[in-house]
């Protein structure tokens, strides 16, 4: 096998999409989260910016994908729920498009940004967009068991607060992790 840029990307970021979505709940390996991946099709997505939906179908994909992550995660006799699956694909796509030349193109601007405990608390103490209680809802829930009617639904709450033309990317001003 030729080492190439596209393949060292894919490695990086199964490994930085792994890390992020083993939970307490359900712990996986890196290279577990890397054959999901692949097996759900996500391998693809990274490989070129034409194979991403338009920002009209994301969210459609969104689920489309997360449903095979969850599939994909059962034959090796894990339990994804929506939350993580989310996390796994979120990353994933963030580390290829979102930190990458193209981050303003329209298709990259509606990548879904990686949901944690962190941003839910932050958008949640500064009451952003005056969503407090919906913000704390989604905080009690955790973000690592959200079924896909909450997940969206969370998504769409990120899009009100997003200001127009902007990458949904945007809304991890508040995340306070690096810190």
């Amino acid at each position: 096998m030729d080492y190439s840029i596209e393949e060292h990307r894919h490695r990086f970021a199964a490994w930085a999409a792994s890390r992020a979505a083993s939970v307490r709940t359900c712990r996986f390996k890196v290279e577990q989260g890397k054959i999901i991946l692949e097996a759900a099709g996500v391998k693809t997505l990274g490989e070129n910016i034409d194979h991403l939906p338009s920002p009209g179908q994301f969210d459609l994909s969104h689920r489309n994908w997360r449903n095979a992550v969850i599939q994909a995660a059962q034959e090796i006799q894990l339990q994804y729920t929506h939350g993580i699956a989310a996390k796994l694909i979120n990353i994933y796509l963030k580390s290829i498009f979102i930190c990458g030349p193209q981050y303003t193109d329209p298709k990259i601007c509606a990548i879904h940004p990686p949901i944690d405990s962190i941003l839910l608390d932050e958008l949640y103490h500064k009451d952003i967009g005056g969503f407090r209680q919906k913000w704390n809802q989604y905080r009690k829930i955790r973000w690592s068991k959200l079924s896909s009617d909450q997940y969206e639904s969370l998504i769409s709450l990120i899009k009100k607060i997003t200001p127009e033309n902007a990458g949904l990317w945007t809304v991890e001003q508040y995340w306070r992790g690096y810190q």
